[in-house]
């Protein structure tokens, strides 16, 4: 790919996406709006009624998502979505349950305490990770944490110790359905002349990506799937987990800090996990997820949550702003 002064993605990026946007989800459920139905066989899991529930923010799935304290003074954190409003967040939440059960128990994840699946309802109860998200923008320190965090797990989760079989495929790819998509293209192009120019490359890049390998990936890993405690990392959310190079992860968690004003580069040059690599290996990792973020923002219908919308877009800019860097 030839660089072209006249399409610079950094001020693609600081026109269509200044900063990491600060909303989530906005389509969460509370507590007191669950089928009291439910609540009463969550709370019988739990072994003691639910004294108090606080729905938390990050993340974007749809339905319920709180910290609960129990009558007896026990924790938990409670996730539940209805396949019959947000089948795909139940189907999420299917996935997540069979994932979260065969993790290492050196993985930095929330333990499952219990699930429950009625085939409408899927209920997840974890432990309660008594922390926070991870500033934003991004502090030194804690991404430096972060980052140690996500290269341990590389090495726990080599080989896998899930199947491929019950994973979910990798949410890469989107500039060959773009070429498909006049609509959707369009948008793209508008937010990105850089992109536009230079189409063919990232749809080349795209369809070049060598994605094999022996490692249980996150698939997910932003700052809003991050808790931090005083002196721990962990990695919340596994529905979109799936088998692939050990680099992947870190790649996704290295171009959103760019958002935050971080060159990922000197970061990547000198990392384990990149620094060996044939840079196309990350190039096109890159050019795939951005593809698919912009793509599916771009391809949203009208009762998408807008704040989906906005952090993919977002976070797909800040791919392209780092592989524009590196090209």
């Amino acid at each position: 790919m030839t660089r072209d002064p006249d399409a610079d993605p950094d001020a693609d990026l600081a026109r269509a996406a200044p900063g990491l946007p600060s909303a989530t989800g906005s389509r969460r459920m509370a507590w007191a709006a669950m089928p009291r139905g439910l609540t009463a066989r969550i709370e019988r899991l739990l072994g003691s009624p639910v004294a108090t529930a606080v729905s938390q923010p990050g993340g974007f799935s749809e339905g319920l998502a709180a910290r609960v304290r129990l009558a007896d003074g026990r924790r938990a954190f409670i996730k539940a979505a209805s396949s019959s409003t947000a089948p795909a967040v139940a189907g999420f939440h299917r996935r997540e349950i069979a994932v979260s059960r065969r993790l290492p128990p050196e993985v930095p994840a929330p333990r499952l305490l219990d699930a429950y699946d009625d085939g409408t309802w899927v209920v997840l109860v974890f432990e309660e990770i008594p922390g926070h998200l991870p500033a934003q923008p991004w502090r030194p320190d804690e991404l430096g944490r972060v980052i140690v965090a996500v290269t341990d797990m590389a090495t726990a989760l080599t080989p896998s110790p899930v199947e491929a079989a019950i994973l979910s495929k990798p949410r890469l790819g989107g500039w060959s359905a773009l070429a498909e998509d006049t609509a959707a293209r369009a948008k793209v192009e508008e937010l990105s002349p850089w992109a536009a120019r230079h189409f063919d490359e990232l749809a080349a890049l795209e369809a070049n990506a060598s994605l094999d390998g022996d490692t249980l990936l996150h698939g997910d890993l932003y700052p809003f799937n991050v808790m931090l405690t005083a002196d721990r990392v962990f990695v919340v959310d596994w529905p979109h987990a799936w088998v692939g190079p050990r680099h992947c992860d870190l790649v996704t968690l290295l171009s959103s800090a760019s958002l935050s004003g971080v060159d990922p580069q000197p970061i990547a040059e000198s990392h384990p996990l990149i620094r060996a690599l044939d840079r196309v290996h990350v190039d096109s990792v890159l050019a795939a997820h951005a593809g698919f973020l912009l793509r599916t923002a771009a391809s949203a219908g009208p009762g998408t949550d807008p704040n989906i919308v906005a952090m993919m877009t977002a976070l797909g800019l800040a791919s392209l702003r780092w592989l524009g860097r590196r090209l």
